[in-house]
């Protein structure tokens, strides 16, 4: 809105950025992961997924609370200013949903996981509080904070699935980051009509499809000449070894290591 370009004259609303920060970023990370392919013995011949399992999940944890505290200033951050009452209430309002909307994203994101798992998933909680943060980005002023939580729920829901079904396309997202941004950052766009009354559901389709099919593009071409010209994929060797070793001379975490 600042530079009152054609998306907001159409009627696009993106309060926060689902779609102009997530869903840009994970397009161009799903061009990424379509040229640079599977890591070694992710998939095996017969097309079944091999888990590889994360380095560090407390530090993972960690990490994920730092975003969840650092997404009040980003959202909040959005309304732009605090000159008066009325501004410090909606950006009290951005704190509330968005915390609401992270919290229905684990507990989402968990119980899924726990129904087709039969187990809690660390990971996918995770994942499904990123999911809440992100589903809510787009619009965190207007929803009273039962249906943020709700819109937070549902992006905790498809992130497990998503997650899945990338697996079952080979298409290899260590962390979620596809899921995580790019489908819940799709949700998050259309949801903005559940509480915006000046959003419509063509206009939010409208902006979604210009942000991933611009991204998608650019990207592609960019990641080909960087392909062409540099590699993007280091060797099958330093893959194995680790690439602490190739880029660092030395191992994180030297006790896993088999001497």
């Amino acid at each position: 809105k600042w530079g009152g370009g054609f998306l907001d004259a159409a009627g696009f609303n993106d309060f926060a950025g689902s779609g102009i920060v997530h869903l840009a970023g994970a397009t161009a990370a799903l061009a990424a992961v379509i040229l640079l392919g599977a890591r070694k013995g992710k998939y095996t011949a017969d097309g079944k997924v091999v888990a590889i399992p994360g380095a560090n999940l407390p530090l993972a944890t960690l990490g994920t609370f730092i975003l969840w505290l650092g997404w009040f200033g980003f959202n909040g951050g959005s309304e732009l200013k605090l000159s008066d009452v009325g501004e410090a209430n909606a950006v009290a309002l951005v704190f509330v949903n968005t915390n609401m909307a992270a919290a229905g994203g684990v507990v989402a994101a968990l119980a899924t996981a726990r129904i087709l798992f039969g187990k809690a998933d660390l990971t996918m909680a995770l994942n499904g509080a990123l999911a809440g943060l992100v589903a809510i980005t787009a619009e965190p002023l207007t929803p009273v904070p039962g249906l943020a939580t709700l819109i937070g729920a549902v992006g905790g829901v498809l992130v497990v699935f998503s997650i899945i079904t990338l697996d079952k396309l080979k298409l290899d997202d260590p962390v979620g980051a596809i899921s995580v941004h790019g489908v819940v950052g799709m949700w998050g766009l259309l949801a903005v009509v559940l509480s915006n009354p000046d959003a419509t559901l063509g206009a939010q389709l409208y902006g979604l499809a210009v942000i991933f099919v611009w991204v998608f593009a650019t990207s592609i071409v960019t990641w080909l000449i960087i392909k062409l010209v540099m590699g993007i994929r280091v060797s099958e060797e330093e893959e194995y070894e680790g690439v602490d070793i190739g880029e660092c001379g030395m191992e994180a975490y030297p006790e896993f290591t088999n001497k």
